[in-house]
């Protein structure tokens, strides 16, 4: 399954929201050296109670908008 994700990096508060077009993922870390797409794979991971393993970033790793393969 492909899901698309809008990431909005150094939020406040961390939290997911569905939206339209995908999913809206609110995030502590900034986007410095993949520590944001680590976290969004954490993130992603518990939220949909797989592991980290199965999650991969397809579309979109150096950009906020990006497409996730959850097998």
């Amino acid at each position: 399954m492909k899901i698309a994700v809008k990431v909005i990096p150094r939020a406040k508060k961390e939290r997911i929201e569905q939206t339209a077009h995908g999913l809206k993922v609110y995030i502590h870390e900034p986007a410095l050296e993949g520590r944001a797409n680590e976290h969004l794979i954490e993130v992603l991971a518990k939220h949909y109670n797989v592991k980290k393993s199965a999650l991969a970033i397809v579309l979109g790793e150096k950009s906020r908008n990006k497409v996730i393969q959850i097998q």
